[in-house]
């Protein structure tokens, strides 16, 4: 199974598991931890603008990465899913 089947393989059930344990619309928590760069972080965070989203930054210990929550209501599972795979386009990026 090559690594792009994989991920969509990850996603189908995450949306799978979405629907059915949750009622849509509702408050999704998204965490991602990338290297510090103020960079990095904005285009994570221009990946929800115009979505009323809680953002809250916080740096490791050695200031070597930065993990960035963000709080933000969906409309659903699909909608949570192309978020995640937009932000998966920023360098260095890990989705939690």
């Amino acid at each position: 199974m090559t690594q792009d089947e994989k991920t969509k393989d990850f996603y189908a059930r995450l949306t799978q598991q979405l629907q059915e344990d949750t009622s849509w619309p509702s408050p999704y928590l998204y965490k991602f931890i990338v290297p510090a760069s103020l960079e990095r972080i904005a285009e994570i965070e221009a990946v929800f603008n115009h979505m009323e989203a809680e953002i809250q930054t916080r740096d490791s210990s050695k200031g070597n990465y930065t993990s960035v929550s963000i709080k933000v209501t969906m409309e659903s599972p699909e909608a949570v899913v192309e978020k995640y795979i937009e932000v998966s386009k920023v360098e260095g990026v890990i989705s939690l």
